[in-house]
Formats: structure tokens, C-alpha cells, sequence
């Protein structure tokens, strides 16, 4: 069986010590315990932080990272794609994930979770499971939800987690439940 990748989406913006910034570096280490390939934009903040936890856990950090901004790339990456425009990287990262994890962001990593969901709801990209951390999304979620029940269209396809740990049952349950589906 090969090695799974999950893109990870969260903020640019926390720093080493900031809540935000170790949630998304425990992730990284313990995805690649559990063997899975780490996939970011590849930048700071929670990119960095996840990028630097698979690293030195000895798992593989890739960056799909775009020359809009000047950064700099993390330097835990352990592969980089580079990318012309900002929309060529979202569709790379949504591309390259075989699930998905949401960490606390803002308008892009709302964009980046809205790509993911109405891709799989219009049946546009095959069942891959997302998750989702921090109250915000949970309350983000609760409202779509409803409104998704109202349209007739699926629910269920996001998990709000409350641990990283959750997070990680769940991508391992759903990653094997789905090669099983396909193998059928």
C-alpha cells in the first residue's frame, strides 16, 4: 500500500510557542509516525510548524508554494512545487491530498476548506476524509451543515476534531476505510 499524503491548511501567521503553532507541529510529528506524507503550502506559520514535526519525526514535508509574496520557503521541506498562480496551487494541494486537515486560519484556509468540501459534495474528487480543529471551524461547520441538509445535498463529510490524537484516529480509520472501498 503507498504512503498516504494529507494537506494540511491553516494561518501563516502563529509563531514557535503560539498555541496554533504547536497543535499544527504535534500533528506533523505524529502524521508521520502513523507513516503519512505531509503536505503544505509550504511557507510559515502552521505550514512551517507541521513541515518541522514531520521532519524531525523522520517523515517527508512536501511545499506547494507559489512566488506571490517573497516568503521563504520552509526549510523543513523535504520537496517543493513550485506554482504560478495562487489558484494552480490550491488545485495542487487539493490534488496531492489523500485527506485533509483544517487548522485554525483565516480567509485563505477558509477558501482552501470550501474548495475541498464542495468538490467532494459535486462529486468532483473522490471520498477522502476532512478534518477540522478549533471551535471556530466546529461553529463554521455546525452552520454549513444545516444548510446543506436544508439543500438535500451530503452531510458528514467534514469531522470537527477536538485533539490533534482525534484527528489522527480518524485519518487512519477513514484512509483504510477508503483503500478497502476502492479495492472492492
Amino acid at each position: 500500500m503507498n504512503k498516504k499524503t494529507i494537506t494540511v491548511f491553516g494561518s501563516s501567521l502563529p509563531k514557535e510557542g503560539d498555541e496554533e503553532f504547536e497543535t499544527a507541529y504535534q500533528l506533523g510529528k505524529l502524521l508521520a509516525e502513523q507513516g503519512f506524507i505531509v503536505c503544505s503550502g509550504g511557507y510559515r506559520g502552521i505550514m512551517h510548524a507541521v513541515s518541522k514535526g514531520s521532519a524531525e519525526a523522520g517523515g517527508e514535508a512536501i511545499g506547494i508554494t507559489v512566488d506571490l509574496w517573497g516568503a521563504k520557503p520552509s526549510e523543513y521541506l523535504t520537496k517543493e512545487i513550485r506554482c504560478k498562480t495562487l489558484f494552480e496551487r490550491i488545485s495542487k494541494l487539493v490534488e496531492t491530498g489523500d485527506g485533509f486537515v483544517i487548522l485554525q486560519g483565516g480567509t485563505g484556509t477558509l477558501l482552501e476548506l470550501a474548495v475541498v468540501w464542495e468538490l467532494l459534495n459535486k462529486n468532483l474528487l473522490r471520498r477522502k476524509p476532512i478534518a477540522c480543529h478549533s471551535q471556530m471551524w466546529k461553529e463554521i461547520v455546525a452552520i454549513m451543515e444545516k444548510q446543506i441538509a436544508k439543500e438535500k445535498r451530503l452531510t458528514g463529510l467534514v469531522k470537527t476534531c477536538d485533539s490533534v490524537e482525534e484527528i489522527i484516529n480518524y485519518l487512519v480509520s477513514q484512509t483504510r476505510s477508503f483503500d478497502e472501498k476502492i479495492q472492492k
